[in-house]
């Protein structure tokens, strides 16, 4: 157990999530993601996005030589431009998932 406690607590309802927005449900896993520098999290949720094309062959491994949390940001910025079109479900399923982990 860490002695800092985390920005956004685990734990949440399902509900509770659910009842939030796409975008907040965004904006929270990925200040927790940010948080963890959890650089994997951010492309296995940018393979779901429609011409991820050049997502799909970037390496989201740990302690890899390569792409940023902030380089993983901007491509989502570039893919998404804040529309999810029909990969919304699974986005959101996503986001939820990571947030009550």
């Amino acid at each position: 157990m860490t002695d800092t406690p985390s920005t956004f607590p685990a734990g949440r309802s399902f509900g509770e999530l659910d009842a939030l927005s796409t975008e907040e449900l965004r904006n929270q896993a990925f200040a927790v993601a940010r948080e963890r520098r959890d650089v994997r999290f951010f492309w296995s949720v940018l393979r779901h996005l429609p011409n991820a094309d050049e997502a799909a062959a970037l390496d989201g491994a740990p302690n890899s030589v390569g792409p940023t949390v902030d380089e993983a940001v901007a491509l989502w910025r570039e893919l998404t431009g804040h529309g999810y079109e029909e990969s919304a479900p699974l986005l959101r399923a996503a986001f939820i998932d990571y947030l009550r982990g």
